[in-house]
């Protein structure tokens, strides 16, 4: 593993420090609108405009990079984000939050095409695997650690914006003085939506549910916590137990996926996501429920965000996969850019528990089709289904193309193994 590491330490350093930076900036939207007054349906429109970011700088920053260089975009990207961190706490405003998270989302998104163009090409299709796993674990240490540094200051003040925009800037250190820039970034043109569905009816469905869950915990968990009264430090616990549930069952389900028929496994986790929100939704308010329900409805979020690329690409060819690929993860960013204007249409019209609502409503709908689907298509073997990897999603198409392909190379080896 550390021949494997050796290459790319650089690059996972940066990405951890990058993440530290974004990660306090997601919670920090929360804790700092519920103290400036914001109601739960503005934070949702400042949630979705940095997915609206997102998805934007996935399609433009490959153009970019063929103009002017990786080096470039990624210095460039670096520095307009961190000056709309650094900007938040200037103007206090819905709008100008929008327009701020517009510009970090779309220079988030162009980071990740950028540092993920490197880590696939420093690469080799013996390591590929293990490469993305590692850049994956960094990714989610990075939000996990991000929480916990939230806890050193008040939200109330400038301080932890502060603290962001400096992580984000030392990030771009170790990377860009330890890589090499590389040949313009070429990301597959997204699989037309009737294409895809027509190939993957509960994979295309499913993700685009699937966006709505995560956006909706990552971007509103933080309002719901001030909704409800959580203290900052509560509010932070809560967000880590998200994505620290990603991180242990992240391999389990992996693991499963190659035993199994997928669309069972999927129906298990959506109902087991769906069963976490019920208890969130029950328990009132108390803290232990609150992390039970946040350890599990987030623990199983990100693995079926893998598994429905997985379960997609059992479907297709191999020269079909990448097209695919982009094509899910578009489908992924409108899911994600709806849900949290629903999420905080409710929590404004009912209660803030309309949160967890939301949530086990995305997760039942995904069971119920998932049942739907294995009625109207036979199941596939387990030995022909190609290769689970745990991609994240917070992922470009570089990097989920990346585990396509690494997934088709598997599968072609295992019979000539």
């Amino acid at each position: 593993m550390y021949q494997v590491l050796s290459g790319v330490w650089a690059l996972l350093i940066g990405i951890i420090f990058i993440m530290l930076g974004n990660g306090m900036h997601f919670t920090l939207i929360g804790l700092r609108g519920g103290i400036e007054g914001f109601s739960a349906a503005e934070l949702a429109i400042v949630t979705s405009g940095y997915f609206m970011g997102f998805l934007s700088g996935a399609n433009l920053t490959p153009r970019l990079i063929r103009r002017v260089g990786h080096v470039r975009v990624f210095a460039a990207l670096g520095s307009f984000m961190s000056a709309g961190l650094i900007a938040f706490p200037l103007v206090t405003e819905p709008w100008a939050w929008t327009i701020l998270r517009l510009l970090v989302g779309f220079c988030m998104s162009g980071i990740y095409v950028t540092a993920e163009s490197w880590l696939n090409d420093a690469a080799t299709n013996e390591t590929r695997g293990k490469v993305l796993s590692a850049y994956m674990i960094a990714q989610t240490l990075g939000i996990i650690g991000a929480q916990g540094l939230l806890t050193l200051g008040d939200a109330a003040s400038s301080a932890l914006f502060i603290c962001a925009s400096i992580l984000v800037s030392v990030s771009f250190a170790p990377i860009l003085l330890s890589v090499t820039p590389l040949p313009a970034a070429e990301v597959t043109r997204p699989m037309p939506l009737r294409s895809l569905f027509r190939g993957s009816p509960l994979g295309t469905v499913g993700i685009f549910l699937l966006g709505s869950v995560y956006a909706t915990q990552s971007g509103m968990g933080a309002v719901f916590g001030s909704q409800i009264g959580l203290s900052a430090d509560q509010i932070a616990l809560f967000v880590a137990t998200l994505f620290a549930g990603a991180l242990v069952l992240q391999y389990p389900i992996g693991w499963l996926s190659d035993q199994m028929d997928r669309r069972k496994l999927i129906f298990g986790a959506a109902t087991l996501g769906a069963g976490a929100c019920a208890l969130g939704w029950l328990g009132e308010g108390g803290i232990w429920p609150l992390m039970g329900a946040a350890f599990l409805a987030g623990g199983v979020t990100t693995p079926l965000y893998a598994l429905f690329l997985a379960y997609t690409n059992d479907s297709l060819s191999a020269e079909d996969m990448p097209a695919a690929s982009g094509g899910l993860v578009l489908t992924f960013g409108v899911g994600a850019i709806l849900g949290p204007l629903i999420a905080g249409w409710a929590m404004e019209r009912l209660d803030p528990f309309a949160f967890w609502l939301m949530l086990g409503a995305n997760f039942c709908l995904i069971a119920v089709y998932s049942l739907y689907r294995m009625t109207q298509r036979a199941s596939v073997p387990a030995s022909d289904t190609e290769s689970y990897l745990g991609v994240v999603p917070t992922a470009s198409p570089v990097a989920v193309e990346a585990a396509g392909a690494w997934a088709a190379e598997q599968a072609e080896a295992e019979p000539q193994t």
